[in-house]
């Protein structure tokens, strides 16, 4: 059944991803109305969300950054698609590194580096990092339950020398690349809410004390790495501005969820400059109130 759902979607997949982007998002703004308006898909946990972290936007306000949020979600969801197809040079004139430099300067002092990102902007893009560094490039995330389009989405990054890794995999390989000497860029992206049983640590964020990931602290810690920050900017539809920044260089060295902390902090401020830019379909707050009580 994975493979007959994948062979009948695969083929339309790759007629838009050949697309010109023009034509493309024509096609995204006709899957927002059908999207936003007629399935209403998560219309309501969106609104709470953002209600929930922007207090002190009006009602109006809020109504519009959810309007410009589907549009961005259409996007992003096309974009994806493109990359079925998109060129390298494509790539990297529409997603650009503003000081690439950061990374060099840790590949000559042979630091590896973790890599955290938020659900912001544009995240799909990020592998065309990998035309510019040595590094190899590793992405944490969760395999799909189409064993067909799991591999497709493998092969995509792979084109570039990223490759994609579940959270089991991680620290193996990992330690492995350690062992060996080679440098890696470990990227994760981990904004939104852990399985509660798992929690082990709590953060307010937007205002709420919620549960957070900590793997990507724990392994830079394990591992000595450097830990950045990716800042990315939507400059416009279809172009995205990336610029690193410090969070630590001496993980060992920092106290307990101090990277964690900040990095949710970074996201934050991204969140505040431009809220539409968010991924806010996801319900992040859903353990709210829920901490247990030591």
């Amino acid at each position: 059944m994975q493979f007959l759902v994948y062979i009948l979607v695969y083929p339309l997949l790759w007629i838009i991803s050949i697309l010109p982007f023009r034509l493309l998002y024509i096609l995204s703004d006709c899957f927002y109305i059908l999207l936003y308006y007629i399935i209403g898909y998560r219309k309501k946990v969106v609104l709470n969300n953002l209600r929930l972290a922007l207090p002190s936007s009006t009602e109006k306000e809020i109504l519009k950054i959810r309007k410009r949020f589907y549009h961005h979600l259409c996007d992003m969801i096309f974009e994806a698609i493109k990359s079925i197809t998109i060129s390298e040079a494509e790539m990297q004139k529409r997603y650009v590194f503003t000081n690439v430099e950061e990374i060099t300067k840790l590949e000559k002092e042979n630091r590896s580096i973790v890599l955290f990102m938020g659900h912001y902007a544009s995240w799909e893009w990020v592998f065309i990092l990998q035309t510019h560094v040595k590094h190899k490039g590793y992405a944490v995330y969760k395999r799909l339950s189409n064993k067909y389009f799991d591999a497709l989405v493998k092969r995509i990054r792979a084109k570039y020398n990223s490759y994609l890794i579940t959270t089991k995999e991680t620290f193996p390989i990992l330690i492995k690349a350690k062992r060996d000497n080679k440098l890696t860029l470990n990227g994760f992206v981990f904004d939104q809410s852990p399985k509660l049983h798992k929690a082990t640590h709590w953060q307010g964020f937007m205002g709420t004390e919620v549960p957070v990931h900590v793997g990507a602290e724990l392994l830079a810690k394990r591992l000595d790495m450097v830990t950045l920050f990716l800042k990315v900017k939507k400059v416009k539809r279809g172009y995205y501005e990336a610029t690193f920044t410090d969070i630590v260089r001496n993980a060992k060295a920092s106290a307990d969820f101090e990277l964690t902390d900040l990095y949710l902090k970074r996201v934050e401020e991204q969140i505040l400059e431009a809220p539409e830019y968010y991924f806010w379909t996801h319900n992040r707050w859903k353990h709210r109130g829920k901490k247990p009580q030591v």
